[in-house]
């Protein structure tokens, strides 16, 4: 007869949260074993036996942040309006670091060996899709202009999740202040 199953798939996520909150708030070297399971409510066996050990749960919470990222960009349907089609991908990168601050910060931390940009390869190639799209342009035209967007897109996010944006109390009124200004830089990826 087999062994019950110890760990399932709930701790899984109690510790990704957790270790993702530690590594965003406090740095990739203050996750402990001991930190991240106390914090999860676990044990250290749930990491090793979940993960294998630290490193790979480090790995594993940067490939969670990813696939939900990957996982809000695809949902985004593809209409007939290419223009409203890039809105709604700009929109979606704000709703998932919206949703996923912690793992949003751990993606783009330059201090981890295993958040590298191959990662964010096929989130980046749906953007340059759209910018395609949109801007009837060739693939490496496309490919340098999604890159302004994109970083453009990443840096109007980055300052909302550091509270650099006004009014800081009224969600509707950023999300409005966002639209604006995704709206106004279609000179970013048209020319």
């Amino acid at each position: 007869m087999a062994r019950p199953k110890t760990h399932d798939d709930t701790v899984r996520r109690r510790l990704l949260e957790a270790a993702s909150e530690i590594i965003a708030q406090q740095g990739v070297d203050a996750l402990s074993m001991r930190k991240a399971a106390t914090t999860a409510n676990t044990t250290t066996t749930a990491i090793y036996s979940l993960f294998g050990g630290r490193e790979a749960l480090i790995d594993a919470v940067v490939t969670e942040g990813f696939q939900r990222f990957a996982a809000h960009l695809r949902a985004v349907p593809h209409t007939d309006d290419p223009d409203a089609d890039l809105l709604a991908l700009g929109r979606s990168y704000r709703i998932n670091a919206l949703e996923n601050p912690h793992f949003y910060r751990v993606m783009f931390n330059n201090t981890l060996g295993s958040s590298t940009p191959e990662r964010s390869a096929a989130t980046f190639d749906m953007l340059v899709d759209a910018v395609a799209r949109a801007a009837q342009c060739s693939p490496p035209q496309a490919q340098s202009r999604a890159y302004r967007l994109w970083a453009y897109i990443h840096g109007l996010v980055t300052l909302e999740l550091s509270g650099f944006t006004t009014p800081p109390n009224d969600s509707d009124n950023r999300e409005q202040a966002f639209v604006a200004a995704l709206r106004a830089s279609t000179s970013l990826f048209r020319h």
